[in-house]
């Protein structure tokens, strides 16, 4: 266990978390549910319109600079925002609040409890060629994953895709340095074929990787929170429907546990000496059932609101582990709540015209539109709509809105006056929170 943050120069401690205002429902679930725990909530954007901000209990939010473009900067900002009296710990929702807290543990442990891993550990799971290694290692069924250099034609199915997780010069000597870049291009290639090495170098601009193709039957996510190697909380759901057909995030799960997928995930954080959240994305191969081991993101997922829906409250857990009372963390949940993305919902249904995969079989429409509705009707809990906070369901709208109208519109600054958000101040003028809670709303 690590120790508890640093006593503040004044001799008192704070009650603020720090976390960053993601596009997808985590950052809302973590207000939403640090809020009613009683934990100051400081949310980090590099946009002052993010639908978090808009949030009745989002406390303070606060400008930082974009980390895709500027990763050494935001790492600044975090480091300050650290420091303030009030702060006990960051939160990680983003791959690139991932990189940045463990590249800097050291300096952030003089301030806050920091439960996540090492940069060493963080790479391990960022490179997908080393977390094959470990779970290789770990005897954890994973595809067959070997550098585009390796190959010559493929005898199976296969896809191509980024080696690593996040794109950083910490990984990538190529990539432009300052920046961190989310490759998620998946191309597809049928037994026979060849990939166009040369090409595919370029396009990604490291060498990426041709991994074996696993029909997408059944798939399941596995959260966790781990400290040092010990787990503290797990939680399973089934993703239903992804943000296309052809893959992607869940945008409909239903919790349910699985001791065989326990223990599978289990043996490779074990493999991992994992310290902090783990997000692991299984695959279930049709033919063998195994679980096969697709991903894992050490950070908060976008079904965090799912997951509290469904009684797995690790916002809560993430602030008990940091403030040293991981014994109040109580890990049961509920089986087979299901819960909804809309606007991913909305997504799967234009990838049916957007998407194409010579691997996957399009659905019909009709069918499609059929099944979310008797799931919503069936399971009517939805991650960013909320009658008790219903301002960032309605931002969401406006900046998706905002990005199909011309740039002096403004729809998205618009809603955040509506909503009556105050603008986010500067990291470099932040100091103490300016609505403080003195109990739970």
């Amino acid at each position: 266990m690590d120790p508890a943050p640093p006593a503040r120069p004044n001799g008192t401690d704070g009650d603020a978390v720090v976390l960053s205002a993601s596009p997808v429902p985590s950052s809302d679930a973590c207000v939403r549910s640090l809020a009613n725990a009683g934990v100051t909530t400081i949310v980090a954007s590099e946009t002052p319109t993010a639908k978090t901000v808009c949030s009745k209990y989002c406390d303070e939010a606060v400008l930082v600079p974009d980390p895709e473009t500027a990763i050494d900067e935001y790492a600044n900002a975090l480091r300050s925002l650290a420091r303030r009296e009030d702060v006990r710990t960051i939160i990680p929702l983003r791959e690139e609040d991932a990189y940045v807290l463990s590249k800097h543990r050291a300096a952030f442990a003089d301030h806050v409890a920091t439960p996540w891993p090492s940069l060493e550990v963080l790479e391990g799971v960022h490179d997908r060629l080393r977390l094959r290694d470990a779970a290789d290692a770990a005897g954890v069924p994973v595809p067959r994953t070997v550098p585009v250099g390796d190959v010559g034609t493929v005898e199976s199915r296969s896809i191509v895709k980024s080696r690593y997780n996040l794109v950083v010069d910490e990984y990538v000597d190529a990539e432009t340095a300052g920046a961190a870049v989310r490759n998620k291009t998946v191309e597809h290639l049928e037994p026979g074929e060849a990939p166009d090495r040369a090409r595919l170098r370029e396009a990604f601009g490291h060498e990426p990787i041709v991994q074996e193709f696993v029909p997408i039957a059944e798939e399941y996510m596995v959260g966790a929170l781990y400290d040092h190697g010990e787990p503290v909380a797990t939680f399973q759901h089934e993703q239903i429907r992804g943000s296309s057909y052809v893959g992607g995030g869940g945008v409909y799960r239903e919790s349910t546990f699985d001791p065989e997928l326990e223990d599978v995930a289990r043996r490779l954080l074990e493999e991992l000496d994992w310290h902090g959240l783990a997000c692991i994305e299984y695959m279930r191969h049709p033919e063998t059932g195994e679980f096969y081991l697709t991903e894992i993101n050490p950070r908060m997922w976008t079904s965090l609101s799912a997951n509290v829906q469904m009684g797995a409250d690790f916002p809560r857990y993430y602030w008990q582990l940091a403030t040293g009372r991981e014994d109040e963390i109580d890990p049961d949940y509920e089986h087979g709540v299901g819960c909804h993305y809309l606007k991913g919902e909305l997504n799967y249904l234009l990838s049916l015209y957007r998407d194409e995969s010579p691997l996957v079989d399009r659905p019909g429409l009709l069918r499609s539109i059929g099944e979310i509705a008797a799931s919503c009707y069936r399971q009517p809990r939805f991650d960013v709509l909320s009658r008790d906070d219903p301002l960032p369901f309605v931002q969401d709208g406006l900046v998706e809105l905002d990005e199909l109208v011309p740039a002096d519109v403004g729809v998205a600054e618009w809603g955040r006056r509506l909503c009556g958000a105050e603008p986010p101040v500067d990291w470099r003028e932040s100091g103490s929170p300016r609505r403080p809670r003195s109990e739970p709303p």
